[in-house]
């Protein structure tokens, strides 16, 4: 129960924020775009940060998912949660068939063929215009419903997405206490070691890489429905650097690391369009003075100095 609280102060904190401020635009609308960058966060750091691995093309999923969802519902009116699961099928087909041949490289090279997955999936939604709509993307997509009421405001994606997001948490910390995660935790240390030991790391690798990609995909269908809207720049190569950053920068191998880097990542932006001109230069050097003092990461960095002085 210890490793939960983190979760109950997070769901706590989430529901008097969007009920206390229902109608702020820091609330309801960053704090919709700052639950769907938590959830991709964790869904990253389960394959890098408990696997050690590395993932530079994690938006082809997204991609798949929120394509998936269009197409379906805006062609052929299914249910959109019919258009879910058939993202979600996709999306496993074509992780399960890449998983063993892509986690069998290491290091840069795995870099490289995750990039040219992420790639290839973004020149055939650009290129493609007959199904993905090419470069204008797909809109008039339907809004979501759950039971009979549809998510039409965005204080109600705000406590819908809340309520998933502390799904993917209580998930990411369960994986990280079980055999599982640690399992994952040798391999990221030493997978050599880890072999030596008899866990099948080909085996274990392969299943984080493909629950990775399912929530990933799986946050793209609801991202679509979300803004009745998707378009290849959505889910382009810069987006997985972005998601790459989120969870560098909270800390590898945490799941509320991911969780702090995602709101970092989403609040900053925010905070600096005052400044104008200057907002790139001031957001590039917040983010270098962090990694510099924090290398790793802020949540990490942060909770071992508290450790220290306890």
């Amino acid at each position: 129960m210890k490793r939960l609280i983190g979760l109950y102060i997070f769901g706590l904190t989430g529901i008097a924020l969007g009920a206390l401020f229902p109608d702020n635009y820091y609330v309801s609308v960053v704090g919709s775009t700052a639950f769907f960058h938590i959830i991709l966060a964790i869904a990253l750091n389960l394959f890098m940060g408990y696997a050690g691995q590395i993932s530079l093309g994690h938006a082809a999923f997204f991609g798949i998912g929120a394509y998936s969802s269009a197409f379906f519902t805006t062609n052929y009116g299914l249910n959109p949660y019919i258009a879910l699961i058939i993202g979600l099928c996709i999306t496993f087909f074509l992780a399960s068939c890449l998983a063993r041949p892509i986690l069998s490289l290491k290091g840069h090279y795995l870099a490289m063929a995750t990039l040219g997955l992420g790639i290839i999936v973004h020149i055939f939604l650009v290129q493609e215009e007959g199904i993905t709509g090419g470069p204008d993307g797909m809109s008039n997509i339907p809004v979501l419903s759950i039971l009979g009421f549809p998510l039409d405001s965005d204080i109600k994606w705000y406590f819908f997405l809340l309520a998933i997001t502390c799904g993917a948490i209580l998930i990411s910390l369960n994986i990280g206490a079980s055999r599982m995660g640690r399992a994952l935790k040798a391999i990221h240390g030493s997978e050599i070691a880890a072999e030596c030991l008899g866990i099948d790391t080909a085996t274990v690798k392969a299943q984080i890489f493909v629950l990775s990609a399912l929530i990933t995909s799986f946050v793209g269908s609801l991202f679509a429905h979300q803004q009745a809207f998707i378009s290849p720049d959505s889910c382009s190569f810069f987006f997985s650097i972005e998601l790459v950053t989120m969870v560098v920068l909270g800390g590898l191998g945490s799941t509320f690391g991911a969780v702090f880097g995602a709101l970092i990542l989403t609040l900053l932006p925010e905070v600096l369009v005052h400044f104008e001109e200057l907002e790139v230069i001031i957001y590039g050097a917040i983010l270098m003075a962090i990694m510099i003092f924090l290398p790793k990461g802020v949540f990490v960095s942060l909770c071992e100095a508290v450790n220290r002085r306890l």
